[in-house]
């Protein structure tokens, strides 16, 4: 038998605590300006807020990608189309549960702890995987495709729930 493939990627959008953050960061970089004037070393307080506002704003330009290879599923956090960070890794195996949001199998998990890998558009389905590890119950939001649940569900039929 071959090995199943399936990847994704998700834009994160912006959202409002995103704009509040570059908003801040510009006042204070016009206040390091105007601190030019009256603090003799003012010039690296420039540099430094400058250095901030390109690192941070950076930062909050987010993509998720997610990746199914026979069982295992990946999600890796890209900013800026530059830098990555793997911030989810798990096999089928250890997953409990795959199911829509609102699906009422999914009630039992609502004191498990939220992880949200979705782009926040809400024009895609958002699915929920459960995972318990060492005791320790996780839910993980994310927006798979077809082809991404196709896999998943031929992996572990029963663990999958599908719309």
């Amino acid at each position: 038998m071959g090995d199943f493939y399936a990847e994704k990627l998700v834009r994160k959008k912006t959202t409002g605590k995103d704009i509040m953050i570059k908003c801040l960061l510009a006042a204070l970089t016009v206040v390091a300006v105007f601190s030019f004037f009256v603090i003799p070393f003012g010039i690296f307080i420039i540099f430094l807020m400058v250095g901030l506002d390109i690192f941070l704003f950076r930062s909050l330009d987010v993509e998720y990608e997610y990746q199914y290879i026979n069982g295992d599923i990946d999600i890796d956090k890209i900013m800026h189309k530059e830098r990555r960070k793997n911030v989810f890794s798990a096999n089928m195996k250890d997953m409990e549960l795959l199911a829509p949001s609102g699906t009422p199998q999914l009630n039992s998990f609502h004191d498990a702890k939220v992880y949200d890998f979705t782009g926040g558009f809400g024009d895609a389905p958002v699915y929920e995987m459960i995972f318990v590890e060492a005791g320790v119950k996780k839910r993980v939001l994310f927006e798979p495709d077809e082809r991404m649940l196709e896999g998943m569900w031929m992996q572990a039929p029963r663990k999958v729930i599908r719309k």
